[in-house]
């Protein structure tokens, strides 16, 4: 955000008292810029007369432009209280209580100084920067376009009118304003960096950089737009460019936090985890609170191996500010392994990813050994698969009313309840089986087998953006061969793919017909492989013990595939086939489908 615009005005008007002479000296030298001979004559002048305005007015001024703010704020504070109705005053000792990080009572001068001057375009101006930093974003919008509509070339508060639009998610409007403040004042080097943070959020990734490289050519030292800079060229696929970017920011100022952790993220990029780890841990040596990246480091300690360093950070999650976590508040107690649950009923509840509930809820098995009654709690969508699940007393879709319970724990936290390190991890499986009449259905529904039958699914949601686990329908299509039947379990296909898997007579496509997950299970019970990419189908082939074949992108977002392995700790069963370079889905589907040709005996 902007700095507040320099103090307004001097003062002027020096009644005729017992000491005018000295306050007109005191001014007159201000306005030479002497400041050390104004304060003293003005000092002379309190010696006498301690409520004297002018006086008081001038030293608070010279005070807050020498840096000496806790003085300005303490002498403007007197100036208006011995004489209330000057507004410059009540403004100038608003800036000065901002500065001091006071934005409430900054706000108060502000509001003062509109009233008693109502087209005072620099309070409402400042008035704004105070109510967003108390996080009123509407209000510091009001009040920007307040100061806008009194002066429209005001270029700063186009500029921060678009942070407060930021804050409110009106991303396409921020763009607006700050594309206004540029063509009032085209040097503005800020301008352009929350341009670019704007196009952005909008996606549009290559304007942003080329935005951040204009504000670095304006000001060659700004930092913020050589972090802004890196973190898009890492959502452009540049990692090795946005780690050059970062490290200049470092350089600029090496204790910004940011920078390191987004050097982070570019090393994490470059498949040097190591060199990430390290990263992450500079950025929370600086910023002991940084929740994303104790969130990345978590991340990387469990690629690595690293369990009991990687649950503990795990936890960080909660305090993410851009995720929707699914946190549940509780009047019970939260259990993590250390209160005896003898003859106690504890609450598993389940967070965000059908992936994840799928795979940590084989530990109710282990909690219910403690002697608890366990309720588990779950997303609507796999009640049908889990209702039975080994261990559980009872189980209930998300937001139905809870029965009653002495602890809860979130699914995700069972590792560290219980410490699971690489030696120990509960691999008992199947632990989720399929309906005995539902398999019988769709095996009536698919009729007879002649061949190999092969599931096949290629993509996850099509609500998650810049989506590296998933590939094309166009990609999975060189696995066809004549020798297997293949059949489609995608549940949600693009738009864009629709008339190609509608032209594939060798595909098909019963994804659609899937009415929730306990119909998933009963159709991958008929299949004698699975192939998928990184997707909830893919932990319930690997809860069923059923042969699953999975594609894993170059950077393993997730983490529970680890590093280099082929096998899955979590899935006995389960095969990992990585891409060798990023985007390189040619390479895997080659090595899958001869995996597939020396697996069924088939024809090349």
């Amino acid at each position: 955000m902007l700095p507040v615009r320099p103090l307004a005005g001097t003062p002027g008007g020096a009644t005729a008292l017992t000491v005018p002479q000295a306050v007109q000296h005191a001014l007159a030298a201000y306005q030479r810029g002497e400041m050390a001979e104004a304060e003293r004559l003005c000092r002379r002048v309190l010696e006498v007369k301690a409520d004297y305005f002018d006086a008081l007015y001038l030293s608070g001024i010279i005070a807050a432009q020498t840096g000496r703010t806790q003085e300005a704020a303490r002498l403007l504070s007197r100036a208006v209280t011995v004489n209330p109705g000057i507004a410059d005053a009540h403004y100038n000792r608003g800036v000065a209580l901002g500065e001091l990080g006071r934005p409430a009572d900054a706000l108060e001068s502000y509001e003062r100084a509109i009233a008693l001057k109502p087209d005072h375009a620099d309070a409402y101006y400042n008035r704004g920067v105070a109510l967003d930093e108390l996080d009123r974003p509407e209000q510091a919008l009001e009040s920007y376009d307040r100061t806008i509509a009194l002066r429209p070339e005001y270029a700063e508060a186009h500029n921060n009118r678009g942070l407060a639009l930021r804050r409110l998610q009106r991303h396409v409007d921020a763009l607006a304003s700050y594309e206004q403040a540029i063509a009032l004042q085209p040097g503005y080097a800020r301008a352009y960096n929350n341009r670019g943070v704007a196009l952005s959020e909008l996606d549009r990734l290559a304007e942003a950089l080329e935005s951040y490289d204009r504000a670095i050519a304006l000001k060659p030292d700004y930092v913020e737009a050589y972090n802004n800079r890196g973190i898009a060229l890492g959502e452009l696929d540049r990692p090795a460019e946005a780690l050059e970017s970062c490290e200049r920011a470092i350089a600029l100022r090496s204790d910004y936090a940011d920078a390191f952790y987004n050097r982070g993220n570019a090393f994490r990029e470059l498949h040097r985890y190591r060199e990430a780890v390290d990263s992450y841990e500079r950025a929370l040596a600086l910023k002991p609170d940084y929740a994303s990246a104790h969130w990345n480091l978590a991340d990387c300690y469990l690629l690595l191996g690293d369990f009991s360093r990687g649950w503990q950070e795990y936890e960080w999650r909660w305090k993410l500010e851009q995720r929707d976590s699914g946190r549940r508040e509780f009047r019970q107690p939260l259990w993590l392994g250390r209160e005896t649950l003898q003859g106690r009923t504890i609450l598993l509840h389940s967070e965000l990813g059908l992936g994840d509930t799928l795979l940590f809820c084989r530990y109710a098995k282990k909690v219910a050994a403690l002697g608890a009654k366990v309720v588990l709690e779950i997303q609507p969508a796999l009640l049908p698969l889990l209702a039975d699940l080994e261990g559980v007393t009872q189980a209930v879709p998300r937001g139905a009313p809870l029965p009653v319970f002495d602890y809860h724990c979130p699914l995700m936290s069972l590792p560290l309840a219980f410490k699971t390190d690489l030696s120990n991890i509960p691999a008992d499986i199947p632990y989720i089986r399929s309906d005995v009449e539902r398999v019988a259905a769709w095996q009536a529904k698919l009729g007879r087998k002649n061949k190999p039958r092969v599931g096949v699914v290629w993509s996850g949601s099509t609500a998650l953006r810049n989506d590296k686990r998933s590939m094309t329908l166009r990609d999975m299509l060189p696995l066809l061969r004549e020798w297997a039947e293949w059949i489609s379990l995608q549940k949600e296909v693009r738009e864009s793919e629709t008339a190609l898997l509608a032209s594939r007579a060798d595909l098909r496509h019963v994804g659609a017909e899937l009415k929730d997950f306990g119909d998933t299970a009963a159709l991958v019970e008929l299949m004698d492989v699975l192939v998928t990419v990184d997707t909830s189908v893919a932990h319930v082939a690997g809860a069923m013990g059923k042969p699953v074949w999975i594609f894993v992108p170059f950077n393993p977002h997730d983490w529970r595939w680890m590093l280099d392995r082929e096998d899955s700790m979590w899935y006995p069963t389960a095969r990992l086939f990585r891409q060798p370079e990023n985007g390189d889905w040619a390479s895997v589907v080659g090595r899958v489908n001869e995996e597939l040709v020396r697996h069924f005996g088939a024809p090349r």
